[in-house]
């Protein structure tokens, strides 16, 4: 790829940006999302956060944050096949974690597939670690969940851990 690539602009998912997340979803997830549960999910803007990622104005990614009590609950993130590698999840997660910040969470928690090792991988880079599993969670295929969490995100300590992790994506992403 000759060209500049395009920056990437972190912003609310609007209802506006459903088709293309629709069409995300349909490609990245063997059980996805209905257009009713985000419809559902953007009703709910004072316990639910959720973002899009766009290149030149073209929604590339998304993700999603349920906000309880005492954590930050990841619900949803997913890229376009043809942005993987390109650092977009990376600045989706620390858009998500400086939201929770900003609103006085200090630990956040999320479910993922124990056969996605990339996505494991990628909360371990924000300091999730494993702390539990659930048994025949995910549907279509059946699979179990390994629990993860991160807590203290609110300590100076991760901020630093933020501010490197965007730097890194931003430098990657203009690689």
């Amino acid at each position: 790829m000759s060209e500049a690539p395009a920056a990437i602009e972190i912003g609310p998912l609007r209802k506006k940006h459903l088709r293309a997340v629709m069409a995300i979803e349909q490609q990245v997830y063997t059980h996805p999302w209905t257009h009713s549960l985000f419809l559902s999910e953007l009703a709910l803007p004072a316990s639910r956060v959720y973002l899009v990622a766009r290149a030149d104005r073209v929604v590339v990614g998304y993700a999603g944050m349920m906000l309880a009590p005492d954590e930050a609950h990841v619900t949803t993130i997913a890229v376009d096949p043809q942005w993987h590698r390109r650092h977009v999840a990376t600045r989706l997660m620390v858009a998500l974690t400086r939201d929770a910040i900003a609103r006085n969470y200090t630990a956040m928690t999320l479910e993922v597939r124990v056969s996605e090792r990339g996505a494991q991988a990628l909360y371990r880079r924000f300091a999730f670690v494993p702390e539990g599993a659930r048994k025949g969670y995910y549907v279509g295929p059946p699979e179990d969940a390994v629990v993860m969490w991160v807590r203290g995100i609110n300590t100076p300590e991760h901020g630093v851990l933020l501010d490197a992790l965007d730097r890194q994506a931003a430098d990657g992403a203009r690689a």
